[in-house]
């Protein structure tokens, strides 16, 4: 079994944001590979200090439950995607790429990548 040094010791990414006056005001830090784990401060200092604090308590409680603690999430995207599409459209998709004189894959990602930055509206269903 893992030890509490060995969690301490890993390299949790921390999320950092300012709070709106209606939720209180000042900071929240929170671990997101940590479910719940959260705190807040003042300031930005001391809102990092409280969830370090709050890391070491909630990564205790579950050592002595017995629960499995979460490990950070490294490298979470390889930049590899694959993904089944009609046949027509891979068609479509690789006479375009040569008539840009690119490859379907420099194609593809530019774009997805017009889509993605030109269209930012919510997608269905999240709003």
């Amino acid at each position: 079994m893992k030890s509490l040094d060995y969690y301490l010791n890993l390299p949790y990414e921390i999320k950092l944001r300012k709070l709106a006056v209606d939720e209180g005001g000042g900071w929240l830090a929170s671990i997101p590979d940590l479910p719940g784990c959260m705190s807040d401060g003042e300031t930005p200092e001391e809102a990092l200090a409280n969830v370090e604090d709050e890391k070491k308590s909630w990564i205790e409680t579950c050592l002595e439950l017995g629960h499995p603690v979460p490990e950070p999430i490294t490298n979470e995207y390889s930049g590899q995607l694959r993904i089944r599409i009609p046949k027509s459209l891979h068609r479509n998709l690789s006479e375009r790429a040569k008539e840009e004189n690119v490859s379907l894959n420099q194609f593809i990602v530019y774009q997805l990548s017009q889509g993605v930055t030109l269209n930012k509206k919510p997608l269905p269903g999240t709003v």
